[in-house]
């Protein structure tokens, strides 16, 4: 598997990870529900989705802005290339049924540049599946991430391109909503001392790197503190809904 940049590269080694991976995990087997034919997956990440989405489609390309170092030797139909987006280039018009992309259209500095490309390449009646925190359910901000959205604000950009958006989101149970209020008492106890509101004020890439250690440092914490509740929770802790403020990430599929 690809080495973790930042603790926004999930890991499925990392047991402290499981909370956001078993979440990221839920994505891709719901895409691989419904994709076929030739594929394309922007953000290959860690590499997980790939095992996933492969034996459902006839071909997928899979790129990322670094080099994974991914062993796709045991795939016939998978090719990866390193690519900046958007644009999305050397890539045709109309080449794939569908496009997945899961927790990166938030990075995106042009998001409306990036879903147009997408539209681009999809093939008349292809599908953009693709997902993105919502920020109703963001404790603190992100600095890796340029936006975040709610429901009504990607939901229009999407329908800017594309002629139908199903609007759903990923929901968590009891348990979930458990480590989500512990790890929200544990970033209050950490952002109090940002009296002055620094983490709105200052630019985002000032804060990244400590935002990232901290991030890591809470995720260990909650995990030690509960070892149980973190280790027990599976992708079927999450399900798919019709999207809401309480959703933890907006789940879109756009048809162009």
């Amino acid at each position: 598997m690809a080495k973790i940049q930042t603790a926004e590269r999930v890991s499925h080694t990392d047991l402290s990870d499981n909370y956001v991976f078993q979440r990221s995990l839920l994505a891709y087997l719901k895409a691989a529900e419904r994709v076929s034919g030739d594929v394309l997956e922007i953000g290959t990440g860690s590499g997980y989705g790939v095992e996933v989405i492969a034996p459902k489609v006839d071909s997928l390309l899979t790129i990322d802005k670094f080099d994974t170092g991914l062993d796709l030797s045991d795939y016939d139909n998978v090719l990866f290339r390193q690519m900046n987006v958007p644009p999305l280039r050397g890539i045709e018009d109309t080449r794939f049924d569908f496009v997945v992309s899961f927790q990166v259209i938030e990075h995106i500095e042009d998001d409306r540049q990036f879903i147009a490309e997408v539209h681009r390449v999809l093939k008349p009646g292809g599908k953009f599946i693709l997902t993105t925190p919502n920020i109703k359910m963001s404790l603190t901000r992100n600095p890796w991430h340029v936006r975040e959205y709610t429901i009504a604000e990607l939901e229009d950009r999407l329908r800017d391109k594309f002629s139908a958006v199903e609007t759903l989101g990923v929901f968590g149970n009891d348990k979930i909503m458990r480590y989500y209020e512990n790890n929200k008492k544990s970033v209050e106890r950490i952002t109090r001392w940002d009296i002055f509101n620094l983490q709105y004020r200052l630019p985002r890439r000032l804060l990244q790197i400590p935002y990232d250690i901290l991030n890591r440092r809470n995720r260990k914490k909650l995990l030690k503190q509960d070892n149980a509740l973190v280790a027990s929770i599976t992708k079927d802790d999450y399900y798919i809904a019709p999207a809401g403020d309480h959703c933890f990430d907006l789940f879109y599929v756009a048809t162009k």
